[in-house]
């Protein structure tokens, strides 16, 4: 009898910006949060630069490996370590769950399940991206409030010192209205390669 496998298309917004910043992923139901974290890195094109977690019916999936998280795990026994939380047990078709990057910036992106799918051959890749909309923002900009600002001196005063200062930051080819799937698809693949950062 062959084996089967289940399929996740998940959509994720980060919270508070307008117009959305989103990503509609397809994943292998068998991949761990921790996974995941990779998989949505790539997917909105973080750096994965920060600490980060995972709440999922009001229980915390964190990362038991590191040493930054040990107080907090110390402090929580019931937290959990991402790297055994296995998405196919966890979530169902319509659930939703939270992600969280970035403790100092507080990027925190709202996930919906949105199908669940078994197919009877085994998936292309363990995630791909279906469809998005919007550059995500760069690291370390000062969060929602930090990333309206730099918008609005983009839109407002292009041509000021600050702009020049914000382009210096972001990258003068930063576009925040650019989503580019098959840059993301093609960042997937060889996170895939690498064994989703082998941590």
């Amino acid at each position: 009898m062959p084996r089967s496998y289940t399929l996740y298309t998940l959509y994720a917004q980060i919270r508070d910006i307008e117009p959305p910043v989103w990503r509609r992923i397809r994943v292998d139901g068998n991949i761990t949060l921790r996974e995941l974290h990779h998989i949505l890195q790539a997917s909105f094109g973080w750096t994965d630069s920060h600490l980060h977690e995972f709440e999922v019916e009001g229980q915390t999936y964190a990362m038991g490996d590191n040493d930054n998280m040990l107080e907090l795990f110390a402090e929580d026994p019931e937290m959990m370590d991402d790297r055994k939380a296995r998405l196919h047990r966890l979530v169902f078709q319509g659930a939703r769950f939270l992600y969280r990057y970035d403790f100092g910036d507080g990027w925190h992106h709202d996930i919906r399940v949105e199908e669940v799918a078994r197919i009877d051959q085994e998936p292309y890749s363990k995630a791909w991206v279906l469809a998005g909309q919007r550059a995500c923002p760069p690291e370390d900009v000062g969060g929602t409030s930090g990333y309206d600002e730099m918008l609005r001196v983009f839109s407002q005063e292009p041509n000021s010192d600050e702009a020049r200062d914000y382009r210096t930051w972001a990258g003068e080819d930063f576009d925040p209205e650019l989503f580019d799937r098959r840059a993301a698809n093609a960042a997937l693949l060889r996170m895939g390669w690498n064994g989703w950062g082998k941590k």
